[in-house]
């Protein structure tokens, strides 16, 4: 009941940007998990074909969210979050109706453009529409998207007893209908006028050392996030022999982050910095239960101490998260504010791609080597490293100034 009255204390464009992220995510996860199968088992590509398809599409989404940040800044969040939802619309339904390699990587290209664009206009939009609010907002942001997160790939999976284009089309669908819903009722905003070309903004933003090296501390975030699709199920599956617990592990995030995203959020508002060491640290050490279990026979009950582990991990980004995303605007101006969202998921987009390898390495060298607590033993290292990086950061007052905390809406 708390949470529905933080919804209605927010703003209608709020609201709708929540029902958007939802949507997003409920439209993309019911296709992506299941593109790489498609291509390889129904179209009969190679694996090297498939790589090349699912980089372009990763490659293309975080190479240009520094163009969708400044989109944002000047001309417009609300634009560029209907044109990205558009673009991506065109993309998932070229998946849908063709089989060529030219118009999968079209197709690839286009929802790659398309996050790039939507990603940092909806992140700045909903900064600046909240105000003193968006440790909350990104919170609440936060639980939509884990819902759709879970949802997608359900849908996905009901869809996939048909075929591959009808979950494409599904999505497509969404995305179709998230496009006009924003055209007819998210509000526009005035756009400040820019005293500088895109350039001077860009070298601004990289400019800023303590807004780098903040970026960069967050690849333990993005890297130990991203273990929810790779090491985790992986780890639940050969915890217990069975492939079914791979979805316990988005089951018991999903209804983790329902329960608790708000309450966290809300008990944490006075120390926010301390807060993103804290549940970076804690992202960390969300590995060491896993890791126990990690070359053991099969038992079903050793999917307990990886659940364990999938739990803090979603505690752990409950915590820092909504912290994370109030903290990145403060660095600079407010005009450019979509830059700073757009350069943050790049940099930390790109180096969290290179975590990804490390642990991807760490798996097959544990395979090979008997060592099977190794990659659970790097995302140990990830998330303290991550932790250690940002005190460092606040001990040398580096991180602004957060907001004195509102009252209103709690």
């Amino acid at each position: 009941m708390k949470t529905l009255h933080e919804i209605r204390g927010f703003s209608p464009a709020i609201r709708l940007l929540l029902v958007n992220q939802l949507g997003v995510n409920t439209g993309f996860y019911l296709l992506i998990p299941y593109l790489a199968t498609h291509l390889g088992e129904d179209l009969g590509m190679s694996a090297a074909v498939v790589g090349i398809v699912l980089g372009v599409r990763n490659l293309s989404q975080q190479g240009l969210f520094l163009i969708g940040g400044s989109a944002a800044d000047r001309l417009g969040a609300r634009g560029v979050i209907i044109a990205g939802c558009a673009v991506r619309t065109v993309g998932f339904a070229l998946f849908a109706l063709g089989d060529g390699l030219a118009v999968l990587l079209a197709a690839s290209v286009l929802s790659g453009l398309a996050g790039a664009l939507f990603n940092p206009a909806v992140r700045a939009y909903l900064a600046q529409e909240a105000g003193e609010r968006k440790a909350e907002a990104f919170a609440l942001f936060n639980v939509f998207a884990t819902t759709g997160a879970l949802i997608g790939p359900l849908l996905g999976s009901v869809l996939l007893l048909f075929d591959f284009r009808a979950s494409a089309l599904t999505a497509a669908g969404i995305f179709a209908v998230l496009t006009v819903a924003q055209a007819l009722v998210l509000p526009a905003r005035a756009v400040p006028k820019s005293t500088g070309g895109v350039l001077a903004d860009w070298r601004e933003v990289v400019g800023n050392r303590a807004f780098l090296a903040f970026s960069l501390a967050m690849v333990g975030m993005f890297t130990l996030e991203n273990q929810l699709y790779l090491l985790l199920p992986d780890g639940a599956r050969r915890a217990t022999g069975w492939d079914g617990a791979a979805g316990l592990v988005f089951l018991v995030g999903t209804l983790a982050n329902l329960a608790l995203q708000m309450r966290l959020t809300r008990a944490l508002k006075d120390r926010g910095h301390q807060a993103i060491s804290f549940g970076l640290a804690l992202m960390g050490l969300a590995f060491l239960p896993p890791m126990l279990v990690s070359g053991a026979s099969p038992e079903v009950w050793h999917a307990v101490p990886v659940l364990v582990g999938v739990l803090f991990l979603y505690v752990g980004v409950m915590v820092a998260q909504p912290f994370v995303m109030e903290l990145i605007p403060g660095f600079g101006r407010p005009e450019l504010t979509g830059t700073y969202f757009g350069i943050f998921y790049m940099v930390s987009g790109i180096a969290a791609a290179v975590g990804n390898t490390v642990v991807g390495w760490a798996m097959d060298t544990g395979d090979q080597q008997g060592a099977s607590w190794l990659p659970w033993a790097c995302c140990l290292v990830f998330g303290l490293v991550s932790a250690t990086g940002v005190t460092w950061l606040r001990r040398l007052s580096a991180l602004p100034e957060r907001p004195a905390p509102v009252e209103a809406a709690v």
